[in-house]
């Protein structure tokens, strides 16, 4: 019985698909960068109008739907302890922090303190964050908060 299995199994014709070659280009001298997309983020703008419990609804969410998972866990962590104890001043501050950079990656790296903040992003919640981001208590992060 097994010999008619291998039989039937070698007299079929096998499938052989192409070996693609993966690599990593990084930061080669030859990476042109011109096979690059960037995609153009409308403008941040300021809503001096927006009622406060608007703006904290809509920071919350924002701070859920990052689009990489180190920056949805961290702001939606920060933004549940942070978010009501803040003045209307900081929920703006905190508002331009999320909304204006075109890369999340720039957030996260201010925040884990591996790049230098712009000077236009140095402030008190960005002091809040940073601090945060030390998480002195040890606290175990890995999934987002439950909302309440």
């Amino acid at each position: 019985m097994a010999a008619l299995i291998v039989r039937r199994f070698l007299s079929r014709p096998l499938c052989i698909l192409p070996v693609s070659r993966r690599s990593y280009r990084g930061d080669s001298p030859l990476d042109s960068g011109q096979d690059l997309l960037e995609i153009p983020l409308p403008p941040w703008q300021y809503r001096p109008y927006e009622p406060l419990e608007t703006k904290r609804a809509r920071l919350l969410y924002e701070s859920r739907k990052r689009g990489m998972l180190e920056n949805c866990l961290l702001l939606s962590f920060f933004a549940k302890e942070h978010l009501n104890r803040m003045n209307e001043q900081q929920l703006d501050l905190y508002d331009r922090l999320i909304n204006e950079p075109s890369n999340d990656w720039d957030i996260y790296y201010w925040a884990t303190e591996a790049k230098p903040v712009p000077e236009v992003f140095q402030n008190e919640v960005m002091e809040m964050l940073r601090e945060f981001t030390k998480n002195k208590n040890r606290e175990q992060r890995l999934q987002q908060p439950d909302l309440e």
